[in-house]
């Protein structure tokens, strides 16, 4: 039975919290589970959080896929949400069908998993219709979050935009600040909370907390893309102390499914 596998890893040049976050959780899951995890990164640059800068990283991420399938890369995933959702309406199904064409022509197939798909996927797995969401932008990119994620289906029923532009200065936004933050959000008839709509807002060490808090299933963009990676190399999505998605509890392919 393989029990090695390389996470490749299509980052943002300004995002230091993706190889921090998935790390993290993989290591966590080595604890109870054989597999054994190393990460390989390839960067496209971007330092501001704006539909132009964005754009233009975009447009990088076919030589990142072809960089990381040099180096035969068990599965790709790319690392920036609101790239991929201010691109236009579903869009992460057509970067997803692109990035694996570029490995597939290299010689070196691989699935691929984009944040953007993915916390679309696991919303989906959790069978949740409508969501509180938190998100590290300015308001008019969180509002295009928030429609990408009502084309898919779900409804945002309350969203937090904390309008940090700089890149670098998300990541420093304290996760201890999120359950305050929550708190004060409508999140009485939600399914479950977004905590970060951005794999660069560090988010980890709160997802219990909100769990607690709110009495409802958290899901982040890293943990939805941690779940998502799993699912890909067909091991079983669990990790101690991710939230309810990685808990065991959703195990099945049906939000996978539905989004095929």
């Amino acid at each position: 039975m393989r029990t090695s596998f390389r996470i490749g890893q299509i980052v943002p040049s300004s995002n230091i919290t993706m190889e921090t976050e998935i790390p993290a959780m993989l290591a966590a899951r080595q604890l109870i589970r054989p597999e054994r995890f190393t990460f390989h990164s390839s960067r496209m640059r971007m330092r501001h959080v704006t539909k132009e800068e964005l754009a233009a990283m975009d447009a990088e991420s076919d030589r990142c896929a072809l960089e990381l399938s040099d180096a035969g890369v068990d599965v790709l995933g790319y690392a920036c949400l609101v790239a991929i959702m201010s691109m236009g309406l579903g869009y992460h199904r057509q970067s997803e069908r692109r990035l694996a064409a570029r490995a597939q022509e290299n010689g070196a197939p691989a699935p691929v998993v984009t944040s953007a798909g993915a916390l679309v996927d696991a919303l989906g797995v959790i069978g949740a219709k409508r969501i509180a969401l938190v998100a590290p932008y300015m308001k008019p990119l969180t509002r295009m979050v928030v429609e990408y994620i009502e084309a898919e289906g779900v409804e945002v029923v309350d969203w937090v935009a904390l309008e940090i532009p700089n890149n670098l200065d998300v990541a420093r936004h304290d996760p201890a600040n999120l359950p305050g933050i929550v708190r004060g959000m409508r999140t009485a008839d939600v399914d479950a909370v977004v905590l970060s709509a951005c794999v660069q807002m560090p988010s980890l060490p709160a997802v219990a907390k909100v769990e607690a808090l709110t009495g409802k299933p958290v899901v982040t963009a890293a943990v939805a893309t941690t779940y998502a990676m799993l699912k890909a190399l067909s091991l079983e999505p669990v990790v101690p102390g991710a939230g309810a998605l990685l808990s065991g509890a959703y195990g099945g392919d049906r939000g996978m499914e539905d989004a095929a």
